[in-house]
């Protein structure tokens, strides 16, 4: 029996179930692990993905040819039966389980599995799906990246804000607008001050109000004028208005960034901000591991990341591993998708 999942050129294509998964060139038929844009595309003629992440896949790329699948459902696609399963790594992110004659593969896309045992609070968590073949993404392999307790670090955001509150100052806290915002918003203590966010940020709060995901109240910036409403609130902003003209408004903010790469020393020197809290919505390093190994896989196909690393870990497992070349990992592509949203909002 050939391979379920081979590389092409436009991405990782199924043979039997003729369909792309998360492809990076045009194809007829596209199931999507979820919405970032280096994995969710525009160009496509069809479009799969899990029910949860409906409104965000819409909200970003528009009028599309949707087919949502909830989480567990199978579907035959081809000579394939294929599933969807919970991958913890934002709003309506799925492991794409295939099977054929027999043999399970699953692609697991970007996944959320911490040595600390946490699950990411703003959706639904990791589920191990056992398979023959796992192919797994690699962004943090390597030892240094551990996680530390996430109430831990959502209590060292509190006080970082409830310190700048007391000192009257905005407190301007950097994450990507579609994942990290919001599980910023549903970890802080919104009784700390008033929430505001970022043009490119409040169109995915209300996709994920709408998914039925608790957050408390957000204001957009634009919507204020008074900077006093400002100073003891927090502002939630993506990374890419560092150093721009928005950022006039908070002249004397404290400004952070929330990001997995905050674990490196000189992160936070080189983004220029006064803090840096580690807060990342993919594995660490154990994580990882406790994921590969819940699937039972003989077989582990690694992409993007330290792959290197990760394949020669495995080997020394005693499992089969190689690794593909994939076009994921672009956070060029996530700016733009900001820059989209913050002119279509007017902020």
């Amino acid at each position: 029996m050939g391979e379920l999942i081979v590389e092409r050129p436009e991405g990782l294509y199924c043979p039997p179930g003729d369909f792309y998964i998360d492809p990076w060139r045009p194809v007829a038929r596209a199931v999507i692990t979820h919405a970032h844009a280096d994995h969710a595309r525009a160009g496509h003629a069809h479009y799969l993905a899990a029910a949860p992440g409906a409104g965000v896949l819409r909200a970003r790329l528009g009028d599309i040819s949707l087919q949502a699948l909830a989480y567990g459902e199978g579907i035959d696609h081809g000579g394939a039966r294929l599933s969807l399963h919970p991958a913890g790594h934002v709003l309506g992110s799925a492991q794409v389980r295939i099977e054929y004659r027999g043999e399970v593969w699953v692609a697991s896309g970007d996944y959320f599995v911490s040595g600390a045992g946490d699950d990411n609070l703003s959706c639904a968590p990791f589920e191990p799906v056992r398979c023959d073949c796992f192919i797994t993404e690699s962004t943090f392999g390597l030892p240094i990246y551990r996680w530390r307790p996430q109430r831990e670090v959502y209590a060292e955001i509190d006080a970082w804000w409830r310190a700048n509150a007391a000192a009257g100052r905005p407190s301007l806290l950097l994450g990507y607008s579609f994942g990290k915002a919001q599980r910023i918003l549903a970890g802080v203590d919104a009784s700390i001050g008033p929430i505001f966010v970022h043009g490119a940020v409040e169109p995915l709060n209300r996709a994920y109000r709408e998914a039925g995901v608790a957050l408390p109240a957000t204001r957009l910036v634009s919507e204020t004028s008074d900077k006093a409403e400002l100073r003891n609130a927090l502002v939630i902003a993506p990374p890419s208005v560092l150093g721009s003209a928005w950022t006039r408004r908070f002249a004397d903010a404290s400004d952070a960034f929330a990001s997995g790469w905050m674990q490196l020393r000189g992160a936070r020197r080189r983004q220029g901000v006064d803090r840096g809290f580690v807060l990342s919505d993919h594995a660490d390093w154990p994580g990882l591991q406790n994921a590969i190994k819940a699937t039972g896989a003989s077989r582990v196909i690694v992409t993007h990341g330290y792959e290197a690393v990760m394949v020669r870990w495995l080997q020394e497992q005693g499992l089969e591993a190689g690794a593909f070349s994939t076009e994921y990992g672009d956070e060029a592509l996530d700016v733009a998708a900001d820059a989209t949203a913050a002119v279509a909002s007017h902020d």
